[in-house]
């Protein structure tokens, strides 16, 4: 028979629970009041920037051992989702500076760590993360960017595509080939790349469609030497830790599509509540009433399955390829139809940038394509399922 102890399982702790109000009442006091100019301005959202490291909430998940704070995967992921709430843009900064940093933390050596982890817990530089190329986005083994060894160094060519906060980070995560007739798969090298390395240039902003606040450029790499000491884990095991790193990353994912979710619910709900049509409230209507049940079942039922994954991740449970994938997916698509529902129920105001509903539609739109499309997590979560 069950207890009252088992159901505590389903729980979020009190501290993470502490964590969400503290994290909340940063967003919407530091945050929100800057997300609409920073979506209209296209630039990258500085307020959040200094309010999440002055808060701590800037790279929670590094660990004290690095003069972080050592959050685990859930509590990053609801800092991730209480800053998604109002701001999508700003809440790629402790998402990105985990999925930057990651491969370091996964596989580095320890001085690797030391040298590149408290300059990020500190909140002196965001850490950017350079994976996917022109040519090589869901197929990352056709990368072309190259490393060759010379010396006790190696020098870098090629370019890497549509990486988040590029320009503004201090250090870079990037994936290279370091031995072009190797095996497919097992020729990569991961390396830390400074924003200071000479030949280590911008491609220009790109200009998007969401998450305007949160600049994305290529890298370009023309011969940069790279010092020996700066390999991310074993010479060639490059893309087997990229693949670990978004593994846990893709949760993050999820958890800022839930936030986004979350934010326009909230909007839809307020906005519904005092809307008058026919001598109603439009609350009232029972066709406005269904929609907003689904809308709020399917967000809850996205929630669960992101702090699902990410207690799988702060585990390391071998399911989780199939787990991270699977909230990754399904959040971003629950985020898509309901930031879309949200913008339907305010009718003319939502298309309108008065309320913050069409930002956040485009703003959902990136989270089922970046960190892996959401065809490949499917494929992802199929293989896992026939093997």
């Amino acid at each position: 028979m069950s207890t009252n102890a088992d159901f505590d399982l389903f729980r979020t702790s009190e501290d993470h629970e502490a964590l969400r109000e503290a994290v909340r009442a940063v967003a919407e006091d530091k945050i929100a009041p800057f997300a609409a100019v920073v979506d209209e301005e296209a630039r990258y959202p500085q307020e959040a920037h200094d309010a999440l490291v002055a808060s701590d909430f800037f790279a929670p998940h590094v660990p004290e051992e690095y003069d972080g704070v050592g959050a685990d995967a859930l509590a990053t992921c609801i800092v991730i989702e209480e800053v998604a709430r109002v701001d999508a843009s700003a809440s790629l900064i402790p998402a990105v500076n985990k999925l930057g940093s990651l491969p370091l933390i996964l596989a580095a050596s320890d001085d690797v760590k030391a040298r590149y982890l408290p300059p990020l817990a500190k909140g002196e530089t965001t850490f950017s993360y350079g994976l996917s190329e022109r040519e090589a986005g869901s197929d990352t083994a056709s990368m072309k960017c190259r490393a060759r060894q010379d010396g006790d160094g190696w020098v870098l060519s090629g370019q890497k595509s549509w990486i988040t906060n590029a320009g503004v980070s201090e250090y870079y995560t990037v994936l290279a080939v370091t031995d072009p007739d190797g095996p497919r798969g097992g020729n990569v090298t991961a390396f830390v790349v400074e924003k200071s390395d000479p030949g280590f240039t911008f491609g220009a902003k790109e200009r998007k469609l969401g998450i305007k606040g949160s600049p994305t450029r290529e890298l370009i790499f023309d011969n940069v030497r790279i010092p020996g000491d700066r390999v991310v884990g074993e010479v060639g095991d490059g893309l087997k830790i990229a693949l670990r790193t978004l593994d846990h990353t893709r949760v993050t994912i999820g958890a800022q599509a839930v936030g986004i979710a979350q934010g326009a619910l909230d909007q839809a709900v307020a906005y519904i509540k005092d809307r008058k049509q026919f001598g109603t409230r439009i609350a009232d209507f029972q066709g406005i009433q269904f929609m907003l049940a689904d809308m709020a079942m399917e967000l809850e039922a996205a929630r669960q399955m992101v702090y699902v994954a990410a207690a799988k991740s702060e585990r390391g449970d071998k399911d989780l390829t199939f787990f991270g994938a699977a909230a990754k997916c399904y959040a971003s698509d629950v985020a898509m139809k309901i930031t879309t529902d949200a913008v339907q129920l305010l009718g003319g105001a939502g298309y309108t940038s008065d309320f913050p509903l069409e930002r956040m539609m485009r703003d959902a739109k990136i989270t089922q394509i970046y960190e892996g499309t959401n065809q490949v997590q499917r494929l992802v979560m199929a293989r896992h399922v026939l093997k």
